[in-house]
């Protein structure tokens, strides 16, 4: 119930998001605007300066990292079985594919400073800066192989995967920045919080979709629980604990990423499919996050 109640603010930002939309005369062109700032703009710069400044030590996060990492190679290994299990329209696979292993690294980042503050902010940005890139090969690789497009382009110029990388590098560097530019870069990176959140509210969409159900059913199901099962398998298979445990939940948890719409409609694939299953899975994650935080062992 505690985790339930930290949460709140959070959710609430999200369906906020949703009035403003539906209610208070915050058009679509607004929202696509604000949509791009966040994620050319703002969001980079919170991953950087989240991942440059943390103190990481392989020893002390490696398992944590392997928790994770494995947790979502297993979700992506589930998601493409179902090209063979359930044999859906080609199309529909390769937009939808990515929901059933992709993650809302907005929401992650706002849970995870509620939850546990900066520290937690750090873990879960460490595991962002290993997973965003694999996420992306994958997400990319099912509608590139589809649409027959270069997917080292999509790659090279993808500003999440760049602000990951970039703070992974600046920080195995040593790097230290200038006050000002820590600064100037934090205060980027915390409007894209909230603003991203309202942005995720802005963008559910409540139209019903008829196709492909015995799919998006199972690339749910593979997202909000066979994942994060396996992460907490996982976790007490090699004894985590804590914080690190309670990070690996909250990433293993988390609904599909709002962005894989933005990917699967500039890469030529099927928008509507892939909104419905992001609004399904962020309403229902309402219910099923906290109760996966709660079995992290303390």
């Amino acid at each position: 119930m505690n985790n339930a109640l930290l949460m709140l603010p959070d959710f609430g930002l999200i369906l906020l998001g949703v009035l403003l939309a539906r209610r208070l005369g915050f058009g679509r062109a607004f929202w696509e605007g604000a949509e791009r700032l966040v994620y050319y703009v703002l969001f980079p710069p919170l991953l950087f300066t989240a991942i440059v400044n943390a103190k990481f030590s392989l020893a002390t996060e490696g398992l944590m990292l392997s928790a994770a990492v494995a947790a979502f190679l297993a979700a992506v290994a589930l998601s493409f079985a179902a090209r063979w299990l359930l044999r859906p329209e080609p199309a529909f696979f390769a937009s939808c594919v990515q929901t059933g292993f992709r993650y809302n690294s907005y929401v992650g980042l706002a849970l995870a400073q509620s939850l546990a503050g900066p520290r937690a902010v750090a873990l879960i940005a460490l595991i962002f800066a290993v997973c965003i890139p694999l996420a992306n090969v994958f997400a990319v690789y099912a509608l590139a192989r589809h649409r027959r497009t270069g997917m080292l382009r999509e790659m090279a110029v993808n500003p999440l995967i760049l602000g990951t990388v970039s703070g992974l590098v600046a920080n195995l560097a040593g790097l230290e920045l200038p006050a000002l530019a820590t600064t100037f870069l934090s205060r980027l990176g915390s409007a894209s919080l909230a603003l991203g959140l309202l942005c995720i509210g802005a963008g559910l969409t409540f139209a019903s979709v008829h196709e492909e159900r015995r799919t998006m059913v199972y690339l749910i199901a593979v997202k909000l629980l066979a994942k994060p099962a396996i992460a907490l398998a996982l976790i007490h298979a090699i004894g985590l604990t804590g914080m690190p445990a309670l990070v690996v939940m909250l990433f293993a948890a988390l609904p599909t990423a709002s962005s894989a719409y933005i990917l699967a409609a500039r890469m030529g694939g099927r928008g509507a499919p892939v909104a419905y299953a992001i609004t399904v899975q962020t309403l229902l994650a309402m219910a099923t996050l906290p109760v996966w935080i709660s079995l992290a062992p303390r």
